[in-house]
C-alpha cells in the first residue's frame, strides 16, 4: 500500500528530522562519561545527527519544489521558488552569524552553513532523480577525503586566520563543510523525486543505508592511525570518506523505518507509532524555531568549570530539560497555533505566506 497524501509522507520526515534534532542536543551539552560502554553510546551523536539533518533538508526542498511532480518548467513557477528559498537561505546566514557574534554558544552553528547549502543547491533542484542521486553519491564517496585534506593544507589555514575564515569554515574546514552537506542534501532531493510514499523507494532506502553502514563503518574501524602508525596519514581522510557514507547510510535506513512505521505500516501500527512519535514530530516539524532557542538556552547556561576553570555548558540536566522542553514546546505550539514561529516569519519574509498556515507541508525551515 502506497501513500497517497504528502502530509503522511512528511509525518515520517519531520519525526526525522525531530530525531536529528534531539541528537544534536546530545552532542552539545551532555558530559564527558568514564564507562566506554556509555561513551560509546553518546558518540552515536557526535556525526550521525547532522548528516540526517542534511538529508530531510534535501527531502524538504525535493516536497517544496514539487516532489514527485516538480513544478514545470513552462511558467515563471521554479523562478519564483528559487527566489523564495534565496531569501530564506539568505535569512539563516544572517541569523547564524548574528548568534555566533552576540551569544558565543560553545558549540558549532549550523545556520549559516545551512543558508549556504541552500543557496548552491538552488541550480540542481530541477535534475533528474536518478542524477540527482548518482551525483550525490558520487560526490559524497569523496567530498569528506578532499575536506579533509584541504583543512591540513597551508592555504585553507592561512584563510582561517584572516577576516574571511568563516568562508574556509562553509566550504571545507568547519564542522559541517558544504562540499559534503550539498551531496546529502542531493540524495534526499532524489528520494523525495523517487516518492517516498512508495514502498519500494521506502524499502530500497532502507536496505541499501543499513548496508552501507553494515559494510562500511567496521572497515572504517580497522583502518591504522597515524597514532599507531606514523606513515598511515593516508588513512585519514579515507576513513573520513567511509565513515561519512556509512553515517548517511544510518541516516537513510532510520528514515525508511520512521516512514514505513508512520505511514506504510498496517494501520494499528501506524496509529500507535504517529501517536507516540507526535512530540518529536512536532519538534521536527519547526526545526529553524526549536535549533534557535536551544542555542540561546545552551548560551545562557555557560558557567565556568570549578575542576577545570574551562568555559562548559555541559549538563545532564540541561539535556533533559532541553529535550523535554523542547518536545512540549513543539507539540503545543503545533497543536494550538499551528506553525513554528520562525519557520512562519521565513515564509512571510519569503513570499510563501499565502499558503496554509498549519503544520508542516514539506518546506525545509
Amino acid at each position: 500500500m502506497a501513500l497517497t497524501t504528502t502530509s503522511a509522507r512528511v509525518i515520517g520526515v519531520d519525526t526525522a528530522r525531530g530525531l536529528a534534532l534531539i541528537g544534536m542536543f546530545v552532542a552539545h551539552v551532555a558530559p564527558v562519561v568514564a564507562d566506554p560502554t556509555g561513551a560509546a553510546l553518546l558518540a552515536i551523536a557526535d556525526e550521525r545527527p547532522r548528516l540526517l539533518f542534511a538529508l530531510t533538508a534535501g527531502v524538504g526542498l525535493g516536497f517544496m519544489s514539487g516532489g514527485i511532480h516538480p513544478i514545470d518548467e513552462a511558467g515563471p513557477a521554479r523562478g519564483v521558488l528559487r527566489r523564495q528559498i534565496a531569501i530564506r537561505a539568505i535569512a539563516l546566514i544572517v541569523l547564524g552569524v548574528t548568534i555566533a557574534l552576540t551569544l558565543h554558544p560553545l558549540v558549532f552553528i549550523i545556520l549559516d552553513v545551512y543558508g549556504v547549502a541552500f543557496l548552491l543547491m538552488l541550480p540542481l533542484l530541477f535534475l533528474p532523480p536518478r542524477v540527482a542521486l548518482g551525483v550525490g553519491v558520487g560526490l559524497l564517496a569523496v567530498m569528506p577525503a578532499i575536506a579533509e585534506i584541504a583543512t591540513r593544507t597551508a592555504f585553507v589555514a592561512e584563510v582561517r586566520a584572516t577576516p574571511f575564515g568563516i568562508i574556509a569554515d562553509w566550504f571545507v574546514g568547519g564542522a559541517y563543510p558544504v562540499i559534503i552537506w550539498v551531496p546529502v542534501m542531493l540524495i534526499g532531493l532524489a528520494l523525495a523525486r523517487l516518492d517516498l510514499g512508495s514502498p519500494r523507494t521506502v524499502g530500497l532506502t532502507g536496505l541499501f543505508g543499513a548496508a552501507s553502514a553494515a559494510l562500511l563503518l567496521p572497515l572504517a574501524a580497522i583502518l591504522p592511525s597515524p597514532q599507531s602508525l606514523p606513515d598511515a596519514t593516508w588513512s585519514v581522510p579515507l576513513r573520513a570518506a567511509l565513515e561519512t557514507v556509512a553515517n548517511v547510510g544510518v541516516g537513510a535506513a532510520v528514515l525508511a523505518v520512521l516512514l514505513w512505521l508512520t505511514g506504510l505500516a498496517s494501520t494499528g501500527v501506524r496509529r500507535a507509532a504517529t501517536a507516540v512519535a507526535s512530540p518529536v514530530t512536532a519538534m521536527g516539524s519547526m526545526p529553524l524555531s526549536v535549533y534557535t532557542v536551544h542555542l540561546v538556552v545552551i548560551a545562557l547556561a555557560i558557567r565556568t568549570d570549578p575542576a577545570t576553570g574551562m568555559p562548559t555548558d555541559d549538563s545532564w540536566g540541561l539535556l533533559v530539560g532541553l529535550i523535554v522542553g523542547s518536545m512540549l514546546f513543539a507539540w503545543l505550539w503545533r497543536r494550538f497555533v499551528g506553525r513554528g514561529p520562525l519557520e512562519w516569519a521565513l515564509r512571510v519574509l519569503s513570499g510563501r505566506s499565502r499558503r496554509s498556515s498549519g503544520a508542516s507541508t514539506g518546506d525545509v525551515v
